[in-house]
């Protein structure tokens, strides 16, 4: 056996070498079992909620609007029947549109029956959030503010807001910006995105707010309103209505994209009405309904 100062001098660095090995093991050890240990308590923590109320996954989906819908085998759709051409109503008073067939389409796909419940707009969210309807699709521009009280699908139509102009009050008018100044009158429908922007946009000018789409053209081609603020289509079939009273700014100033609304964090209905919107996009059933009522602006 080697004595001396070699066995000395190389035994304690071998040594040396083993302890650190060992050492480094050991804190490999404790770090895995720290890691576990804070896992453990962060998917105890996550599921305390419901674990402590004693809801399971299955209780939240048969309370969701979902499951109702499907076990009352209809669908109820709130909407304000008055906005061609997304949703009017036809001599007998049935209610049309591009929102009608796409409620309707979604009813098919759930196997259930459609009622179409026609109110004033103020009410629509309200009455959803009282569970007087299921869904709202009402060409409603989902907003941040909107968004405090509803839950949004993705959208399923893209527009923007532009001006009905006044021939008689503005006819010198080229570009919407000219509509913040001193002595100009706007016009806007009650609730709408175009009155929630005339604020922040037109401070400058005096807003009137009306209830019903037909008095704020009527305040335009009658040269008492300066501007009716609303969506590019709606602008667009008013100024061919109207076309000695009044001209368009048909460039839209806004992004207004149109979504379904639900109950907020209702998520099982959310995921199914989103994947429908894919579904629908990808094999042409939604570009139908599009040329069926948009072939002039696609």
């Amino acid at each position: 056996m080697m004595t001396g100062p070699f066995q000395r001098r190389h035994g304690s660095v071998i040594g040396q070498q083993l302890s650190r090995r060992e050492g480094g093991i050991m804190f490999r050890k404790k770090a895995v079992i720290f890691i576990s240990a804070l896992l453990l308590t962060f998917s105890t923590h996550l599921f305390l909620p419901l674990t402590s109320l004693g809801i399971s996954p299955f209780e939240i989906f048969d309370s969701s609007t979902l499951s109702k819908v499907v076990k009352r085998n209809k669908l109820i759709v709130g909407m304000e029947v008055g906005f061609f051409p997304f949703e009017y109503a036809d001599t007998q008073g049935k209610a049309l549109g591009f929102d009608v067939d796409l409620a309707s389409l979604a009813a098919k796909e759930l196997g259930v029956e459609i009622e179409i419940k026609d109110m004033e707009w103020s009410g629509l969210i309200p009455a959803l959030q009282g569970g007087k309807v299921d869904m709202i699709i009402s060409s409603m521009t989902r907003t941040l503010d909107r968004a405090k009280t509803v839950t949004f699908t993705q959208p399923y139509f893209e527009t923007g807001l532009c001006a009905l102009i006044s021939k008689k009050r503005a006819s010198d008018l080229t570009e919407v910006g000219q509509l913040n100044e001193t002595g100009r009158v706007l016009a806007v429908k009650l609730g709408t995105t175009g009155d929630l922007i005339t604020g922040k946009l037109f401070p400058k000018a005096s807003v009137n707010r009306y209830k019903e789409e037909s008095a704020c053209v009527m305040e335009v081609a009658a040269g008492r309103a300066d501007a009716f603020i609303y969506d590019q289509i709606s602008v667009l079939k008013h100024q061919k209505e109207n076309p000695a009273t009044t001209f368009a700014i048909a460039k839209p100033f806004t992004y207004e994209p149109y979504a379904i609304a639900i109950r907020s964090g209702d998520f099982d209905f959310l995921t199914w009405l989103n994947l429908f919107l894919e579904t629908i996009k990808a094999d042409g059933r939604y570009k139908q309904l599009r040329t069926k009522y948009f072939s002039e602006i696609d």
